[in-house]
């Protein structure tokens, strides 16, 4: 039940306020197939099973491994969907899914269209119903609860459930669910918790000490410490202190273990900070304070102090997400007496110091392809603009972020046919009218120079970034109706 935000709802304002004048109305509701996740609504579209199956794989250890399988006619759907995200035009995946209402990949990429044009409601509902269409079609040994189903990454199949999942999280936790929402992070994460595909031990600290959950917390850290040095990541350094912090501050804790709690916290923030130095100046920009002159002159949390890109996407992603949890004033007050102390040992020389610099620079170099896909769907702009230029030139689709380079396809898309410049879109004719060796599918037209290969490819890259730029521009456009001739409240001396 606390995979139902109603739950949390009722919790906060009561029942009566949350449900309303729900109840009456059900008698007269359409019948619907019970679901955990959501709630079908009477004005979806009626309901008729879109071609997706679950089907077991096997069952080792006591551990299910299911995944999703596409019919032939749905993949024949799929094919079209590729073809309208081809085409840049949102309208073809709405053609396509007034034929399909069901189609996942198409409700996930109309539910970022409509969320880039500020239209929550919609983009929210859209992604009810890809999970409500998955949950139909959930094999009856598959649990969401039992952490003993597992969903490989790998299959494209299994992706869209992932990235359903990870999307309706998002809105929970802007609609002000985060208990909810911490519930489907811990669904994500026990799909595949061996390689965590969505990163999602980035993000269930923050949901964690949004939810009020600190012990919970700890003891996810102390359980996978050991086998997944959590400690080596930012997120957990800082947000394990902040969760001993809190504890220490509650009313109804006793002396004796509000003194351990405090003294745990400043220990591990003190870690933190000379283990991640480079988290404390843009956390505190981002919370409009202005650090001590002490602070900013010395060196080693000041600007020279350097970090490896990695470690820079780290940091960026953890203070761009959780710095609202730092703002409040007995929090900051902590932070101050601890980065004092951290000087003070730094200026000792403390032999840790120098043993987390080392650390600092044998790791951290290059972050694995589930880290890039994370903060691509974060959309948290700190983060995004550290990422590498290997990901950010090569075009990002919203349906399938980032694949799997060793991607497992059951089936395969049938090649296409292009017969002149017939079959591309406006857009690719016109930069091809001012760049003749453009070709949106990428390396050269008919040349077998490798130098002009080469060159073929950057250049691609470069109008991938250009074609990207413009579609966000595209989408920002608002166009404002003439003024009516009857419209009373126009000014007379207005321009015609």
């Amino acid at each position: 039940q606390n995979l139902n935000p109603e739950t949390e709802l009722k919790r906060y304002f009561g029942a009566r306020a949350v449900l309303g004048d729900q109840r009456p109305r059900q008698r007269n509701r359409q019948f619907h197939r019970t679901t955990w996740m959501t709630n079908p609504k009477d004005s979806w579209p009626r309901f008729s099973r879109p071609g997706i199956s679950m089907a077991l794989l096997e069952t080792k250890d006591g551990i299910h491994y299911f995944t999703f399988e596409h019919g032939r006619e749905y993949q024949q759907v799929q094919f079209k969907f590729l073809d309208a995200v081809e085409s840049m035009d949102p309208n073809n995946i709405v053609a396509l899914l007034q034929l399909n209402p069901y189609h996942i990949d198409s409700l996930l990429q109309l539910s970022d269209v409509c969320r880039i044009q500020e239209d929550q409601e919609m983009a929210r509902d859209l992604i009810e119903r890809a999970l409500y269409s998955f949950e139909c079609a959930f094999h009856p040994l598959f649990s969401l609860t039992s952490g003993t189903s597992r969903l490989d990454y790998l299959r494209p199949e299994n992706r869209a459930f992932y990235l359903a999942l990870y999307k309706h999280m998002m809105f929970l936790e802007k609609r002000g669910c985060p208990r909810t929402a911490l519930e489907y992070c811990k669904l994500i994460l026990s799909l595949d918790p061996d390689s965590d595909p969505l990163c999602m031990l980035l993000l269930i600290d923050f949901l964690t000490l949004r939810s009020r959950e600190y012990q919970s917390l700890l003891q996810l850290y102390q359980d996978w410490e050991e086998h997944r040095n959590l400690s080596q990541l930012p997120n957990f350094a800082f947000s394990t202190a902040l969760c001993h912090f809190h504890l220490s501050q509650q009313d109804d804790a006793d002396p004796e273990e509000s003194s351990k709690q405090r003294s745990n916290a400043d220990q591990m923030l003190q870690h933190a900070l000379i283990m991640f130095p480079g988290v404390l100046t843009p956390l505190l920009d981002l919370c409009t304070v202005q650090a001590d002159a002490a602070v900013t002159s010395h060196s080693f949390f000041g600007p020279k102090s350097q970090q490896p890109p990695a470690l820079a996407q780290l940091t960026a992603l953890y203070v761009g997400r959780t710095y609202n949890l730092w703002r409040e004033a007995p929090v900051m007050l902590w932070l101050e007496e601890s980065v004092k102390e951290v000087l003070r040992r730094v200026d000792a020389a403390d032999p840790l110091v120098e043993e987390c610099q080392n650390k600092r620079k044998q790791r951290y170099q290059s972050a694995p392809r589930n880290i890039h896909r994370h903060v691509l769907l974060s959309e948290i702009k700190e983060a995004t603009s550290s990422l590498p230029l290997e990901v950010t030139t090569q075009p990002v689709m919203g349906f399938d972020p980032l694949p799997p380079l060793d991607s497992v396809s059951s089936y395969s898309r049938p090649e296409r046919l292009h017969v002149g410049a017939s079959n591309e879109s406006t857009l690719s004719l016109f930069f091809r009218s001012l760049l003749p060796n453009f070709n949106l599918q990428g390396g050269p037209r008919q040349d077998d120079d490798m130098e002009v290969a080469r060159a073929g490819q950057e250049l691609n890259q470069e109008v991938n970034r250009l074609m990207v730029a413009m579609r966000d521009m595209l989408a920002n456009i608002r166009f404002q109706e003439p003024p009516r001739e009857d419209n009373p409240y126009r000014d007379e001396e207005e321009w015609d």
